[in-house]
């Protein structure tokens, strides 16, 4: 037994050594037919669906599945299995994110970001603004002092939480969490999307000594300016410091439109067609060199701030539950629906918006990080209210901006562009080309307050999201009256630079539960024990999604391995279903509880499908929803109203057949 023992000088020596560091393992290249089996399991309801509506039977039609299968396994499926291996074994950190993902997904599409790609979260209100002026009696229009304060204040919470992530004073390196979080928070910091023909392109960030590095893009009433906010340590300078540089810009953006100035609104550019906003902004750098400086600034800026000279209202005759927060949610995604896409920049991925009435919101472009990751940040930056204690003076009550006691008070500069006619001309075609998109855009926000997923999981006893995405399919099945692909995001947090997976949310079992839901002869011990076998299914898909053994990453990865000009293809990406079984017509996501949040959203995904994001909590579910107003299978309002229905059904199906047991 004395051979296991420690010495006294061994036993000092091993706590002196310095402890293994966590570390992230690699997104694995799932197995070939694992992945195979996987996707023929997730075309079943298809199938079923397609036998029902008189289509071919389920056997034959899977069977030719099958048949496609194994051919591409034993084929040419096995030789992009060895490529995909090969390209992972030279890949930095993985396979899909060092080379594919962010083309395929999101630089090679061209359409317009704002609505279809941007993401938008409101802000919980600061309780330390006065009530008059956050709920004015008279239209405003200017900015005001309490504006630009919970701006700076924001803008400070936000600097002090990249600053404690650069010291790893929170999500540490020592941690596998910090590992995935610090890596994935800091790409919302120091970049911007750069257009470019066929696909964009993420800027470099700067170097901690570079001016621009320390710099804040803000945008007020449509002119752009640089406001020096980091110091040179990498901390946020005083909110003090960065109120003062606001308001200057402000009453210089105020002096200008008084002396008959008007922008030319260079922002609204973003909104465009990504190819053409490419060429103009081709031809923008090529008009002056100040112009390639300017640019470098903007994208090498650590975030964006828009000061919006309005509290934003929408018609009357608009339906919506609420309409403060659908107003509110409507001028975080597009600006005043009269000219929507002005002064926001949608290429930059942290965009701060503050309205005169303080209402509050954070824009983002998707590509470097997904929604989730800055959604935390945001969350940092209002759980703490405005801190009086951190300014020199209580604000006047007047909501008139105050005169700045230093005019000449620097750490700013305009950023003004040197334009032509060609480029006028394209702002006001780039900003008609916005307003249809935006009135297309039918988007709110339900708060469901009946219940949440404290109830979901103690009384019901069922796994909070995939109770959710269950009624979802419910609320889908019962305004259609058919089923569809279903994308739910699942993060790989777990791996090296882990982005996402998806989550096909319609299976075979989800399809049995609705059924049996809309059979009016089916009992409710029948439909609990099939909705607890769904949402046990989604669990479990789920489960693998996140631990690296999706199916749409992998396939995606082995199809770009084909090589078309060798004369490469197989028919299993051919297939009807194929493409059918990834139209994600109903495209969700689920964000934290979001109790500092008033609400989300993101576009749908197809003109006839809804995009919801969706925000579990205790005792409340908040889904943002949007879909399209010039299609005619599609209502935000009356999916609402679906979904609500669901909820409560469900909760009754749960409990009668509860109360029934005892």
């Amino acid at each position: 037994m004395q051979s296991h023992l420690v010495s006294p000088t061994r036993r000092a020596n091993s706590t002196r050594t310095t402890p293994t560091l966590p570390s992230l393992p690699r997104l694995p290249v799932p197995l070939l037919n694992a992945t195979l089996s996987a996707y023929l399991k997730s075309l079943e309801p298809f199938l079923l669906e397609d036998a029902a509506r008189g289509g071919p039977d389920f056997k034959t039609a899977y069977d030719a599945r099958l048949k496609l299968a194994q051919d591409f396994e034993q084929g040419i499926g096995s030789i992009c299995q060895r490529r995909l291996l090969e390209l992972d074994k030279h890949s930095p950190y993985n396979w899909l994110d060092d080379n594919i993902w962010l083309q395929k997904a999101y630089h090679e599409w061209r359409a317009p970001l704002i609505v279809n790609s941007n993401w938008w979260l409101a802000l919980a209100d600061d309780p330390s603004v006065p009530p008059a002026v956050r709920y004015p009696k008279h239209q405003v229009s200017g900015f005001t002092n309490w504006q630009i304060r919970r701006a700076a204040w924001l803008v400070h919470r936000v600097l002090d939480f990249k600053a404690q992530l650069d010291r790893q004073e929170i999500y540490p390196d020592t941690t596998r969490t910090g590992l995935w979080f610090r890596h994935a928070a800091l790409q919302s910091f120091h970049k911007c999307r750069i257009p470019q023909r066929g696909c964009d392109r993420l800027s470099t960030v700067p170097s901690p000594s570079d001016p621009s590095s320390r710099k804040l893009l803000v945008m007020v009433a449509d002119w752009m300016y640089a406001v020096d906010v980091v110091d040179s340590d990498g901390g946020s300078l005083p909110p003090n410091t960065i109120e003062k540089r606001l308001r200057v810009i402000v009453q210089d953006a105020e002096a200008r439109l008084e002396r008959g100035e008007r922008p030319v609104p260079i922002g609204v550019l973003t909104t465009d067609d990504r190819d053409i906003w490419a060429a103009n902004l081709e031809h923008l750098l090529s008009l002056s060199p100040s112009n390639r400086t300017l640019y470098t600034t903007l994208a090498s800026s650590v975030f964006a701030l828009s000061l919006d000279p309005y509290a934003y209202t929408l018609p009357p005759s608009h339906q919506t539950h609420d309409a403060d927060l659908a107003t509110h949610l409507h001028n975080v995604r597009s600006g005043d629906r009269a000219r929507p896409g002005h002064n926001r920049w949608y290429d930059k991925p942290f965009t701060l918006i503050v309205e005169a009435n303080t209402r509050a919101g954070v824009l983002g472009e998707h590509s470097p990080v997904d929604a989730l990751v800055p959604s935390v940040v945001a969350d940092y930056a209002i759980v703490q209210g405005v801190d009086d204690g951190a300014f020199s003076a209580p604000l006047n009550p007047s909501e008139e901006v105050e005169a700045n006691e230093d005019v000449h008070f620097r750490g700013w500069e305009r950023m003004d562009w040197v334009v032509d006619g060609a480029i006028v001309q394209a702002c006001e075609e780039a900003a008609m080309r916005a307003k249809v998109v935006v009135d297309d855009s039918d988007a709110d926000e339900l708060v469901f307050d009946a219940y949440g997923v404290d109830w979901i999981k103690n009384e019901a006893g069922l796994s909070p999201d995939g109770y959710i995405q269950m009624a979802l399919q419910l609320a889908w099945y019962r305004t259609r009256g058919e089923f569809t692909a279903t994308y739910e995001t699942a993060l790989t947090r777990a791996f090296q630079h882990g982005r996402t997976e998806t989550i096909r949310t319609l299976s075979a079992d989800s399809r049995a539960w609705v059924l049996a839901m809309a059979d009016p002869h089916c009992e409710d011990a029948t439909r609990l024990e099939l909705l607890r076998r769904a949402v046990q299914t989604h669990t479990s898909l789920t489960r693998r999604a996140a631990t690296g053994r999706g199916v749409d990453r992998h396939l995606l990865g082995l199809r770009l391995m084909l090589r078309p000009d060798a004369g490469e293809s197989h028919p299993l990406f051919e297939d009807e279903l194929f493409g059918r079984s990834q139209a994600w017509k109903l495209s969700t996501s689920g964000l934290s509880a979001g109790y500092q949040f008033r609400g989300t959203g993101f576009g749908a995904a197809y003109p006839d499908g809804y995009g919801i994001n969706y925000m579990p909590a205790l005792d409340r579910l908040r889904f943002g929803v949007e879909s399209k107003h010039s299609c005619a299978h599609t209502s935000t309002w009356l999916f609402m109203a679906a979904i609500t229905n669901a909820l409560q059904d469900m909760k009754a199906l749960c409990t009668s057949t509860l109360q029934a047991h005892l």
